[in-house]
Order: C-alpha cells, then structure tokens, then sequence
C-alpha cells in the first residue's frame, strides 16, 4: 500500500533477515539485549552491537535510540522501548510515541526503508488485535507529514498476525477515504 510516496508493507518474516537501512528493535529498557526480537537481533548482529549499546545508557518507555546493525544485512538497529501493557489509554500514547521516535529517527539519519516489528506484543503483553491500530495508525500518521522514507515494512511472525494487521490496515484506510 502506498502513503504519500511511502511504501507500507506487511511480511511475515524474520526481522533479523531483512535488508533494510534500519530494523527496530522491541527492546528493554537497559538495551542490553533479552528475549524473543530483542534477543534475536543481539544474536544475529554479534557482540559488537551490545558493546555499542552499553555506551547509550538506556532508554525510556517510548524514546528510541540508534547503533550500527553490525552482522545484519540492516545497516542500522533504532531500539525502542513499548509500554508493558495495563490496559490503560496511556499504553496507546507510548506505543504511537516508539513508533513516531523510531520514524522520526530513522529521518534524522537519511534512512530510506526500516522494518518494525509488532513492538510490545510479546513478552510485554500487549494483545496483538489492540497493538495493531495504534502502531499502524503512527506510522500512517507519520508517513502524512513530510518523510524520506520510501518503505515501511511490518515484520510479523506469522499468518496470524499478518491477518490482524491485514484487517486493521484495512479498516483505517477505509475509514480515511
């Protein structure tokens, strides 16, 4: 699907394996690594990414920050911190703010194409059919204003989640039109 001049693309594939300019990172606070797409980015780009990671202090519920990818074919890894979900609006508001920081940084440093994941979905438990509006409708959003970005690819991990983003995807562009 086409936004503006943006392509928006829905794949079910492993993040690790993408050849974007950036890949983000559903990351943990310390950035220093953890399990499921956190945990398999540290593997794939090597120990030279937590190195790197070490030296940035952190980073807040809904900031984003950025290293070199390392052994990735993504030249760049933008980690960024979800909300743990409480069912609560403010959940929404940091979820929208990670994507909106990760886009947002990816155009500060000249990037043209980055994959996300479904950020906070996992071991944070945010459920896949409420996460989906609100990371689809920053990234819509985001790619209304003024973006170098040519392509925004979802990494889901598989039909069942392609299937929701699918749907929701769906119901916002048809609700904008």
């Amino acid at each position: 699907m086409k936004i503006n001049h943006t392509d928006l693309e829905l794949l079910q594939a492993d993040i690790t394996t993408l050849d974007v300019d950036a890949i983000v990172n559903a990351a943990n606070h310390s950035l220093l690594g953890g399990g499921g797409v956190d945990g398999a980015i540290h593997r794939a780009a090597g120990p030279q990414l937590l190195a790197e990671c070490r030296t940035l202090g952190g980073c807040a519920t809904g900031e984003a920050k950025i290293t070199q990818g390392y052994h990735l074919k993504a030249r760049h890894v933008i980690h960024t911190v979800g909300p743990i979900y409480s069912g609560t609006p403010h959940d929404a508001e940091l979820l929208a703010a990670a994507v909106r920081n990760s886009l947002r940084l990816a155009d500060e440093h000249h990037l043209t194409s980055i994959a996300f994941p479904a950020i906070s979905t996992g071991a944070y438990g945010y459920p896949l059919r409420e996460a989906a509006p609100v990371i689809l409708a920053a990234i819509i959003a985001y790619l209304n204003g003024d973006t170098r970005l040519e392509r925004v690819v979802m990494s889901l991990y598989d039909r069942r989640a392609i299937n929701i983003f699918d749907e929701i995807l769906a119901e916002i562009t048809r609700t904008s039109d």
